[in-house]
């Protein structure tokens, strides 16, 4: 089977394509509003008949909160398996009033950057998602058959939490488990950089309530004499790194790896600019840890970041108490090695050995979930890099990515299976806001991507 008559049916067919991802857009799927379940619904029922219209055997499953949509299609014996996954359900569209236009009637439109589609879900996740159906349509047209096998596995609560998620993967665990998963939720590196992410940062959540006196004591009459929660809490917050920005807890790095050096050399020629980077927020100093490079800081180093503060007075004008207690709340982002429940136990005796007589300490865990990392060895890693490289301007790179998406190890720790995240978003997308958009070169370069992708890996 040929690949070039797949992308010449592609260029030919993308008005219809965009006008098949706005009628999905039309459908207003917010997972987090219990007055848009029968959206959701129709969501779930237009892919349902979208896939099953291209010979996909494919059905809607019910679960506790919104349903997920489950297809398989043939491909040849000898073949990988291969399971794409992504969400229908959007994001909440609050303001209403920033939006230049109502969120879902989505239209074409001409910017100085070139033409974009935009409303609700072009580029979180409806418009990334469909740009995978779409290259499977074409390959159909063109040969009649997929050169992989194909299952798809859409969800509808990604917005809202996946609460339904990990039991429906867990009861299911044999029917979804593929060679690799595929996940298009993601995003250029830059303007013309297509991205595959191979490495995810995990999070731990602490809550921390440093308690003093009994009550909130009158500053002129007990200053000086009793102890101060917030200042306790300032010095143990103070002590979390040192002066290069290094983070103090007790065996915090013992278990995180160096970047293998091919990983770097890609890195460092993607030629990064934090200062842009950093300028864009109004900032312009990298702050971690100084013997790294900006990228590393982001992708592939720890953090411990103070989220939130509250204690005493904090109303308008000025009240002098002495507050009976004071609470932060913490973060750390993690790496592949770090395991989560050891470092909160060595953060909480990081702090109880800093508290002074008078004062005591209560902890409140906000989760906990390591890090995921890809074994790029893999040769579907290769072949991917090699078919998006052929697409775009610029050779793909393998990132890492600051954040963490749940979906990635839950298909590794669940299904014992690698997922390659390869997205075609951009930074200005505008995601989770109001004028959310998603450039139409990068749905329509998206479809080709993918089609080369299926292609490489069969």
């Amino acid at each position: 089977m040929t690949l070039a008559p797949v992308l010449d049916q592609i260029d030919q067919d993308l008005d219809t394509a965009t006008e098949r991802l706005f009628d999905l857009l039309r459908i207003p799927s917010i997972s987090t509003d219990p007055a848009y379940k029968e959206d959701c619904d129709k969501a779930a029922d237009w892919l349902v008949k979208e896939l099953s219209d291209l010979g996909f055997e494919a059905s809607k499953r019910p679960t506790p909160g919104h349903p997920m949509v489950v297809a398989h299609g043939e491909g040849p014996d000898d073949a990988p398996h291969v399971l794409f996954y992504g969400h229908y359900d959007v994001q909440p569209v609050d303001p209403l009033e920033l939006w230049d236009n109502p969120p879902f009637e989505p239209a074409l439109e001409d910017t100085p950057k070139g033409k974009v589609l935009r409303g609700r879900g072009t580029s979180d996740d409806k418009g990334q998602l469909m740009t995978f159906v779409e290259a499977c349509r074409a390959w159909l047209k063109v040969h009649g058959k997929l050169p992989v096998k194909v299952s798809f596995f859409f969800e509808g609560e990604e917005e809202s939490g996946s609460p339904s998620l990990v039991p429906f993967m867990q009861e299911n665990a044999a029917e979804l488990k593929t060679d690799i998963a595929l996940i298009c939720d993601t995003g250029l590196f830059g303007e013309e950089t297509p991205a595959i992410v191979t490495r995810l940062r995990g999070l731990l959540g602490e809550e921390i309530t440093i308690h003093g006196p009994s009550k909130d004591l009158h500053s002129g009459m007990y200053g000086g004499i009793s102890i101060n929660p917030t200042r306790v809490l300032a010095k143990i917050i103070a002590d979390l790194h040192d002066e290069t920005g290094r983070i103090q807890v007790p065996h915090f790095y013992d278990d995180v790896a160096e970047l293998p050096d091919d990983i770097k050399a890609q890195w460092d020629a993607l030629g990064f600019d934090a200062s842009q980077f950093l300028g864009e927020v109004g900032l312009s100093v990298p702050a971690g840890e100084q013997d790294r490079t900006p990228l590393e800081m982001i992708w592939s180093r720890p953090t411990c970041e103070v989220n939130g503060i509250e204690a005493g007075y904090t109303g308008d004008g000025f009240k002098t108490v002495l507050p009976a207690q004071a609470t932060a709340k913490i973060s750390f982002r993690l790496v592949s090695g770090q395991d989560p429940f050891a470092i909160r136990e060595n953060f909480r005796t990081f702090v109880e050995s800093r508290l002074p007589e008078d004062c005591t300490v209560t902890f409140k865990p906000h989760g906990a979930s390591p890090a995921g990392e890809m074994v790029t060895s893999n040769p579907a890693f290769k072949a991917a890099q090699k078919a998006l490289s052929d697409e775009w301007p610029r050779p793909a790179a393998f990132v890492g990515c600051g954040g963490s998406i749940p979906i990635a190890g839950h298909f590794k720790t669940i299904l014992d299976m690698d997922a390659m995240l390869i997205g075609f978003g951009k930074d200005d997308d505008q995601l989770h806001s109001p004028n959310e958009k998603y450039d139409l070169e990068c749905f329509h370069k998206g479809i080709r991507s993918w089609a080369r992708v299926l292609a490489e890996l069969a």
